[in-house]
């Protein structure tokens, strides 16, 4: 007989055959009873699959992360069982889960629109209602390619396999090819929702047929849903692209070419705002900005490794006689070509150079997305040659840029993912020796400065690892914002030097950082973080003078002109309609401060005033609410009102 260790350290006797659902009824009947899925030796497994050879256990439930990823893997197989039924000849390609939910590339037999998603709900409900046992089955390459002998897509994804690796899933007459697991049967599934529907090339390829993409989401209990259909709402509330819109923020057009944002006079003060900002925090620490224009050659892109590892994302060249010019995706060789333009001794370094630059990436036309994927991108960048001794201390002080930053906008959730090569994708240089290097460098700088993180593979710069900080939004999303990166590679390939105390010529170290990534899709993630409602020292109008009469215009346009000289952003609300009209659509626009004036402030010299999100008002001498709001503007306080 084997045995199985569960979590705890205790062991269990298993019969021959005995399945992982037995084993789980004995640990106890309400552990069974929430039971999705089962993991031995670390890999998940069907309840049904037997425990022969025994090992490591752990029931998994619908609660937990691993059970949630099954749970929502099963209702896409149910979603895709009910189009079947109602779409008879429609063949599916592939429907795996994703973050908060799952979709399903199909080819449709017919058409489906969004409002066609009610009656496939109400189908899947009826499958739930079946209770139809979900069985593997282990089936040859052979047996595979008959089953889907009318089914290009499963057969393209059949002959990549080879034997031994194939199973099918199997609900009553549904079945689909799948690796599992998923839960005993469809009874078990808990709550969904179809979401949205859109297109989508087979495999994200544009060259490949247009496919109908199916999204939906699924968790253990009704409650749980409707929690997570609520923050949606509030999301869609927030959505950068409506509230570009409403206040005057930004715009894209046709004429001017998809991918492109077109900003707006508010939304140009945002931009400055937010990169002057940045600009001061990193020149009190020592940073210099330099600026490197909008075209390259091609072959300084050759040389640092660009067009071999990156040229996907860059736009084709422009052809001068033999030279060829690249609009450019990133500053970094220009850098390098700066600090090659000096002759530098150990006693110059480090060398930060920092640089708003405007880049250019060929992004695919699906993908662009208002502006958190966008074409023309403004990169708040950073680079510093240093020696390898200097990493940990340019590190820290990097990092002391990025915590003072992203505090200030509101950002304290946050955690650091470690972005580490593959060693087997052909996409990173290969230098082992190097790459070991900047790993170990990387790894030294984090625990000297006492950052938690996890290490993930694939995620580095094709040139080495990175540090990148994941912010948690005001609705629990998560952003990549800030990234720290350490480059054993480039500087060599491009002839960066300096001489040593040995006065001998030596390669600098360099550190690629940026704080707040893009100002384009920082734009987009403080727009639906505060929800259009800026914190007063970034609010592109700081406030609105409201003239309750005719009369009392002249009055409100001197308020304006005070507050204006004294540095603040100020408008007056001219338009003919009456003062509570005024006032409401002033607050739509989410304008911090309200001002008020009628014949009481003209005699007083004073504003009433009505500060965003609250109901209460107060007259106040102007004087006084200049200095309040210089005192504000000047603590860069982050409310999200």
């Amino acid at each position: 007989m084997a045995a199985v260790r569960l979590p705890d350290g205790k062991e269990l006797e298993v019969e021959p055959g005995e399945r992982a659902r037995d084993v789980a009824q004995r640990i106890g009947p309400r552990l069974a009873r929430d039971a999705v899925v089962a993991k031995l030796n670390g890999r998940l497994i069907d309840l049904d699959a037997p425990l022969d050879g025994g090992g490591d256990f752990e029931v998994v439930t619908k609660d937990s992360p691993e059970g949630l990823y099954v749970l929502r893997h099963s209702t896409a197989h149910a979603m895709a069982q009910a189009i079947l039924e109602l779409y008879p000849g429609s063949k599916l390609t592939i429907g795996p889960p994703v973050e908060d939910g799952f979709y399903y590339d199909i080819e449709v037999a017919g058409r489906i629109s969004e409002d066609d998603l009610p009656r496939i709900e109400e189908r899947m409900r009826e499958i739930v209602e079946r209770d139809l046992p979900i069985r593997r089955e282990e089936i040859s390459k052979g047996e595979a390619e008959e089953l889907y002998r009318d089914n290009p897509y499963k057969l393209e994804l059949i002959r990549e396999l080879e034997d031994g690796e194939i199973s099918i899933y199997r609900q009553g007459d549904f079945f689909d090819l799948c690796r599992g697991p998923h839960v005993p049967s469809t009874g078990r599934l808990g709550a969904f929702k179809l979401q949205s529907v859109a297109g989508a090339y087979w495999r994200g390829d544009e060259k490949n047929p247009m496919l109908t993409r199916i999204y939906g989401t699924a968790f253990p209990t009704e409650k749980q849903l409707k929690a997570h259909l609520r923050r949606l709402e509030e999301a869609r509330r927030r959505d950068h692209r409506r509230l570009g819109k409403e206040l005057g923020l930004f715009t894209f057009s046709p004429d001017v070419g998809a991918g492109i944002p077109l900003f707006l006079p508010k939304g140009e003060t945002l931009r400055h705002l937010m990169e002057s900002y940045v600009r001061e925090v990193q020149t009190r620490h020592g940073y210099e900005h330099v600026w490197t224009g909008h075209l390259v050659n091609e072959r300084l892109y050759e040389k640092s490794g660009h067009i071999e590892h990156y040229s996907d994302a860059m736009f084709p060249p422009m052809v001068e006689g033999e030279t060829r010019y690249r609009l450019k995706p990133m500053n970094c060789p220009s850098h390098m070509t700066l600090f090659n333009s000096r002759a530098h001794s150990y006693r110059d370094l480090p060398v930060r150079y920092a640089e708003f630059a405007t880049l250019y990436r060929y992004e695919k036309s699906g993908e662009l997305s208002g502006l958190t994927r966008v074409r023309s991108l403004t990169q708040d960048d950073a680079h510093v040659f240093c020696t390898e001794d200097q990493i940990q201390e340019e590190f820290a002080r990097a990092l002391e840029i990025i915590r003072e930053v992203l505090d200030t906008y509101g950002f304290s959730d946050y955690r650091v993912r470690l972005s580490l090569r593959d060693p087997e994708s052909e996409k990173f240089v290969a230098d082992d020796e190097k790459w070991a290097r900047a790993e170990q460098a990387l790894r030294d700088a984090l625990d000297a400065a006492g950052i938690d993180y996890h290490p993930e593979a694939g995620e580095a710069a094709f040139y080495g690892p990175k540090a990148d900080f994941m912010a948690r939004d005001v609705l629990g999303r998560e952003w990549q914002l800030s990234t720290i990166q350490v480059d054993f590679i480039q500087p060599a390939r491009l002839g960066c030097e300096y001489i040593g105390e040995d006065d001998r010529p030596h390669t600098p170290v360099l550190l690629h950082r940026a704080v707040t990534g893009t100002t384009e899709r920082f734009m987009a993630v403080l727009i639906e973080h505060y929800g259009g409602a800026f914190p007063t020292w970034l609010a592109p109008v700081q406030a609105v003078v409201i003239p309750i009469a005719d009369r009392h215009l002249e009055y409100a346009r001197r308020v304006r002109e005070t507050l204006a000289e004294a540095g603040f952003r100020v408008e007056v609300d001219e338009s003919l309609q009456t003062m509570q009209k005024k006032i409401r659509e002033n607050a739509r626009q989410k304008i911090p401060y309200l001002l008020v004036v009628g014949d009481s402030e003209v005699r007083a010299g004073a504003v009433n005033v009505r500060r965003r999100g609250e109901k209460t008002q107060e007259e106040v001498p102007l004087e006084e609410f200049a200095r309040r709001l210089a005192e504000e503007v000047a603590s860069r306080r982050s409310d999200r009102r």
